[in-house]
């Protein structure tokens, strides 16, 4: 009997553990500020920014950005366009556009070896820019009218030198809205709120979003501006790590209401994106010795399948495989999880119900975790592929 009681009391302090981690991720998620905190009227001496889009193969999406970049309300700004090699008629497409409006067009030169596409025409378009403040932004995201005057005057306000947002993400297709919440919730719990990673001088906790990224000239080329990350899958976080390294500010701030991108578009997208993103990105973002890069790949998918412990638990001792304290425990746990992604998925701008379908985002995503690390440093993406930094195949 003393057994049973032991085995029950060992469940519930199991389960209180677990339910006070659900508490203090959500808890520190709510350490976030928000982009309407800061301005929407420029300052009168308001700083020129150069807006700075990679675009490859961006067809579908290249006018709706041009159209809302352009609709800005800031008095001092360009945009130029970057077409990295499209064979879509993005090109195309920006410079029908560039004839109405205040946007210059220009071709990447060949792409050289040891370099990403995406950094390559950043770079191109840095070397053109004449802002005192450069802003990259991806082809795929569309613009309030007032992000680029309130990330301005967040910049000044804040003393930031690489400042960023997290915007909303667009989720149209049943596996867009299934993945994309377990993933971001993922990165909050290794990151935690915005405000406290923006505070923090450590650099392994530190992440940007390349979506978004509004820097100052000056300490941009001082550290090599995007050559320096050339090689790097995630380059926005490796900026966002050396910025700090440096000693220079990096800031992230929360724009739903001003920033929206519909990253991917299918599973197959999903699959493809995340998989060239996150074992890369893991890898730079966690400090590996000798013994621990050696394992890294085979626990690197554990993080994913880790909110499904409770549900396993649950499943196992209904089934008599396990005793009355495991059920407990998952009983207790699996409730305390559901209320979390009730909470994330509507956050996320869902409806909650989709938060039932969160055990199949964690075991898709672990297997994507698990491609990604099998692969190792090889990178597929847009027709290229990578290895180390080095173009394997350029079309």
């Amino acid at each position: 009997m003393s057994g049973v009681v032991s085995d029950h009391w060992v469940a519930l302090l199991a389960a209180a553990l677990w339910t006070l981690f659900i508490v203090v991720t959500a808890w520190r998620f709510l350490d976030t500020r928000s982009l309407d905190a800061y301005p929407a009227t420029p300052a009168a001496d308001a700083p020129f920014v150069s807006v700075i889009i990679p675009a490859r193969n961006e067809a579908h999406n290249i006018e709706r950005c041009l159209r809302a970049v352009l609709a800005a309300r800031y008095p001092a700004f360009e945009v130029i366009v970057v077409d990295d090699h499209s064979t879509d008629g993005t090109g195309a497409i920006a410079r029908r556009i560039a004839t109405e409006a205040r946007v210059h067009v220009l071709d990447a030169p060949p792409l050289p070896s040891g370099w990403f596409g995406k950094q390559w025409a950043c770079h191109t378009g840095a070397l053109q820019a004449r802002g005192t403040l450069l802003c990259f932004t991806d082809a795929d995201t569309a613009h309030g009218p007032e992000l680029l005057a309130r990330s301005v005057n967040a910049l000044e306000t804040r003393g930031a030198d690489l400042f960023t947002v997290a915007g909303r993400q667009e989720m149209v297709t049943c596996w867009e809205k299934v993945m994309q919440p377990v993933v971001f919730a993922l990165l909050l719990a290794r990151y935690g709120g915005l405000e406290s990673m923006s505070r923090s001088t450590t650099p392994k906790n530190k992440i940007a979003n390349g979506q978004f990224l509004l820097v100052r000239r000056e300490p941009y080329e001082r550290l090599g501006g995007h050559e320096a990350v050339r090689d790097h899958v995630a380059e926005d976080l490796q900026l966002a790590m050396r910025f700090t390294e440096a000693g220079w500010r990096m800031h992230m701030v929360l724009a739903r209401d001003h920033l929206s991108t519909r990253m991917y578009t299918s599973l197959g997208e999903i699959r493809r994106g995340w998989g060239k993103n996150v074992f890369a990105a893991g890898r730079d973002s966690f400090p590996l010795g000798p013994v621990t890069g050696r394992i890294f790949p085979f626990i690197f998918p554990v993080p994913a399948l880790v909110p499904l412990v409770p549900l396993a638990v649950l499943g196992l001792a209904s089934a008599g495989v396990l005793g009355a304290g495991a059920w407990w425990f998952g009983a207790i746990t699996s409730t305390a999880n559901l209320l979390f992604w009730i909470g994330i998925y509507s956050f996320s701008g869902l409806n909650p119900l989709w938060a039932l379908l969160q055990p199949v985002g964690s075991l898709v995503f672990a297997g994507i975790c698990t491609e990604a690390a099998w692969r190792g440093s090889r990178v597929e993406w847009k027709g290229r592929e990578y290895v180390s930094g080095e173009v394997v195949k350029n079309r």
